[in-house]
């Protein structure tokens, strides 16, 4: 499956941005998705993972409440939908694809765990 991310920019802080992952190539509903970023000098860290069904979603401590991933296996794409925007949040982000044919709640959180890779697209939040 190829992976397209879009929908960076640059924001305030206290805004709000709406990243895009279309897929292609590949049965997307069999797929978990996940969302990672990385900030210059730093390695890359997940974000949030959302199950092959869509109905289970898992976010790292410093985004939950802020951020909700989501994915429409009708139009094979997930999103990942950013409030409240810190310069913290400022990175490049990622979204991560990994096959799952038996589970539809199950979620992944480490990059090892995923296959495939969008090109990644900046986010950055002025303060």
């Amino acid at each position: 499956v190829q992976l397209q991310a879009s929908g960076g920019g640059l924001v305030q802080a206290g805004g709000s941005l709406r990243l895009s992952c279309a897929a292609s190539g590949g049965t997307f509903a069999t797929y978990a998705m996940g969302w990672f970023r990385q900030a210059p000098g730093k390695d890359r860290e997940f974000v949030a993972a959302i199950g092959r069904s869509g109905g289970s979603t898992y976010y790292v401590a410093s985004v939950k409440g802020r951020f909700t991933v989501s994915k429409d296996n009708a139009k094979n794409t997930a999103y990942l939908q950013m409030n409240s925007l810190i310069p913290e949040d400022t990175a490049v982000y990622y979204c991560a694809a990994v096959q799952n044919r038996f589970s539809g709640s199950r979620y992944y959180t480490r990059t090892a765990e995923y296959d495939y890779w969008g090109q990644g697209t900046q986010v950055t939040v002025s303060s």
